[in-house]
């Protein structure tokens, strides 16, 4: 039975429910966090703290607790769905108000996070994606529970046997609709800066911590579609699926068509770190 955290309580999840006045069903006002959690312990949790912080900022909504505070929570959370590897979800909405689209004067929010079964991720062999025009709003880097956009752009890749489609805008790589985006070119990994329409990951911060620790070469600059398109490897990153190698972009080799050196090295360090992160005293 999983067990859920609902403003305040521990339940079944079955037994969360919210009215149908919150503005996160109505409006999708709110953010939300996906945190891994490896052997009991969560994936750099801190930076998913921060990241909520920014969303929060970003849509103008209080933190109704500190870090302090939403880290008991999270470990409660994991102690109850009995510790090992799991995949921490948190969901934090404007609250229940009537139907009015300016913010209403009393906000109590509602506080809702559950716990699904996470499976180390295996290493792909490699796997297909395509563009798509980036037809988001303007915000990419709020992380907003309103995903309607990124569901469609998602599902054009599912519909034609891809796993992810990578989002152009104005000539330059954005991001996956849910993932960031590497390439390597001549042995340097590259990947798109910070900004409005990329949302800052933490898996994609890691990796470009464990390059600069092995003294690897990379680059965070603009990538231009056609660099893309020209690319020997590419791989998009999340909290969840972690590196995906992209071998096939638009039914047309990446590269050689393999997954790449630069992948795996890359790859054997990250589960070096997770290794690490397992074996450590919580």
């Amino acid at each position: 039975m999983t067990i859920a955290y609902l403003n305040g309580t521990f339940l079944p999840l079955e037994q969360a429910h919210i009215p149908v006045l919150d503005r996160g069903f109505i409006f999708g006002d709110g953010v939300y966090e996906v945190i891994p959690v490896y052997a009991g312990k969560s994936f750099r949790l801190q930076e998913h703290l921060q990241r909520l912080e920014r969303s929060l900022a970003g849509i103008e909504l209080s933190n109704p607790l500190t870090r302090e505070a939403w880290q008991q929570i999270i470990e409660t959370l994991i102690a109850k769905n009995g510790g090992g590897d799991q995949s921490i979800y948190l969901h934090l909405t404007r609250g229940v108000a009537p139907r009015n689209h300016n913010f209403p004067a009393e906000v109590k929010h509602t506080i809702f996070l559950m716990s699904q079964p996470f499976k180390d991720p295996e290493p792909l062999p490699g796997v297909k994606a395509i563009t798509l025009p980036d037809n988001r709003w303007l915000r990419c880097d709020i992380k907003s529970i309103s995903l309607l956009s990124n569901v469609l752009l998602r599902q054009h890749a599912v519909e034609v046997g891809a796993v992810e489609s990578i989002l152009i805008r104005d000539g330059y790589v954005t991001e996956g609709a849910a993932s960031n985006v590497f390439i390597v070119k001549q042995g340097v990994v590259i990947t798109p800066p910070e900004g409005a329409f990329i949302l800052t990951g933490v898996t994609r911060d890691l990796i470009l911590e464990v390059l600069q620790a092995a003294n690897l070469p990379y680059r965070v600059e603009n990538v231009s579609e056609s660099q893309l398109r020209q690319a020997d490897e590419i791989w998009v990153t999340s909290s969840t699926r972690e590196i995906v190698p992209i071998t096939t972009l638009d039914d047309r080799p990446v590269g050689d068509g393999t997954r790449g050196k630069i992948w795996q090295v890359t790859w054997d360090l990250f589960q070096a770190y997770k290794k690490k992160l397992r074996h450590l005293e919580v």
